[in-house]
């Protein structure tokens, strides 16, 4: 037996695994919160994960400065509350010590350094192959579901931009980004306007760098607070009584009075409403932590878009050149779901979910998505409840009718 699975090492040259549940692909909190909801109903199940920690994004892929956008109360995973005494925005330390208390808690023990290749629903067994590598080994799960907890933010993505290659300074993806502390007197170009645009170049600003921020597009940018509450939290109050577009208008009025007229500073907003947009293209906005003032004060520079980099630095679309030290891509981050998932039927191309949430976490064939839903931590957690409830059902009612302790997998295709 290894873990809650049956091996059948000896017999084939890649070594199977026979699940008597579910196998869940990431070890991130939406995998964690799964696996929690599982553990709590009995059901036994496996984690891979392609990285050596729990939650690797936040571990390995953040700055040392970010703390949580939303109040914790909008961040906790089911059946377990953050400690009483974290503060209102716990930074990304306090956070990865509740998910390690979290996994402890709920004895989840993710298999690691498993990389997964491929995953495909075998219809002559009626299970799913997933087919992982781990230490130059291929290990093939054969189970009954699969759910899909990689998320939304599993790759980094690197735009191409013309001359690059020529440029001598430093380039790096904000996932690499730790500190500003290696920028010091630096002139940095930070890509991107969205919240980790913001936030590192605020960053920068701490450590004596002087960042540019490329701003090619329109973006909502409004307070973390209004009146010392959160905005976040105003907004779903008023969600429960008011539409999306009125919520919008009075967000927008707020974030005016507040924040007072971006345009000037060269910010200008979208012509749909901040929750509008996050529901239909799921572009979030951008929640300010002090990174306004210091544009206001000309310390980050706003610049229009790129239009090529050169030897000494960047020419911008408006015919202005700078001169720059480093670059750093706050360009985001996209599922790879498409490299290893071999379906179609519950994902896009892209690796999104085709039905917008809340209904596309349940696919065909026990196929399962969590961490996709574009509305955060709380909305990994609404999901992990309902996967979890409805394996637990079905494997209640499945087990009941087996005396055998294992799932019976009938297929005549070995692993070779």
């Amino acid at each position: 037996m290894v873990h809650q699975a049956h091996e059948h090492g000896d017999l084939f040259s890649r070594r199977c695994i026979l699940v008597n549940g579910p196998v869940i692909v990431g070890a991130g909190p939406s995998g964690l919160a799964v696996g929690a909801g599982l553990q709590q109903q009995g059901v036994p199940f496996v984690i891979v994960d392609r990285a050596d920690c729990i939650a690797s994004l936040w571990q390995n892929k953040t700055y040392d400065r970010l703390t949580l956008h939303l109040p914790k109360k909008f961040c906790q995973l089911p059946f377990f509350p953050f400690p009483p005494n974290f503060p209102e925005y716990p930074s990304k330390y306090q956070f990865v010590d509740y998910l390690e208390s979290y996994a402890k808690k709920f004895q989840i023990n993710p298999r690691f350094n498993e990389s997964v290749q491929s995953a495909k629903y075998d219809e002559s067994c009626g299970s799913w192959r997933v087919r992982t590598v781990v230490d130059d080994s291929e290990v093939e799960y054969i189970c009954r579901w699969l759910v899909v907890a990689t998320g939304e933010n599993a790759e980094k993505v690197v735009p191409e931009f013309e001359g690059l290659d020529e440029f001598p300074g430093r380039v790096m993806h904000a996932c690499d980004y730790k500190s500003g502390k290696a920028f010091e007197g630096e002139r940095v170009l930070v890509v991107g306007c969205g919240n980790s645009g913001m936030e590192v170049s605020l960053d920068l600003c701490h450590h004596n760098a002087f960042p540019s921020m490329v701003v090619r597009s329109s973006v909502h940018v409004l307070p973390r607070e209004t009146s010392g509450k959160s905005t976040f939290e105003l907004a779903s109050s008023l969600m429960k009584w008011l539409p999306v577009k009125v919520v919008d208008k009075i967000l927008l009025i707020l974030a005016r009075c507040s924040l007072g007229n971006l345009e000037k500073y060269g910010i200008k907003r979208p012509v749909m409403g901040p929750i509008e947009l996050k529901n239909t293209h799921g572009k979030t906005p951008v929640l300010d932590i002090g990174a306004l003032q210091k544009i206001k004060t000309g310390k980050i520079q706003i610049v229009p878009g790129i239009k090529k980099f050169s030897s000494t630095g960047v020419e911008l679309v408006n015919g202005e050149n700078l001169e720059i030290d480093s670059v750093i891509l706050a360009t985001g981050y996209c599922s790879n779901v498409p490299s290893w998932l071999k379906e179609s039927d519950l994902f896009t191309r892209e690796g999104m979910p085709k039905m917008p949430f809340p209904e596309g976490w349940k696919g065909k064939s026990g196929l399962y998505a969590v961490g996709f839903t574009r509305r955060g931590l709380s909305g990994a957690s609404f999901d992990a409840i309902r996967v979890s409830q409805d394996i637990a059902k079905i494997w209640h009612q499945e087990t009941k009718s087996q005396s055998n302790h294992y799932v019976t997998v009938s297929c005549d295709r070995r692993c070779k």
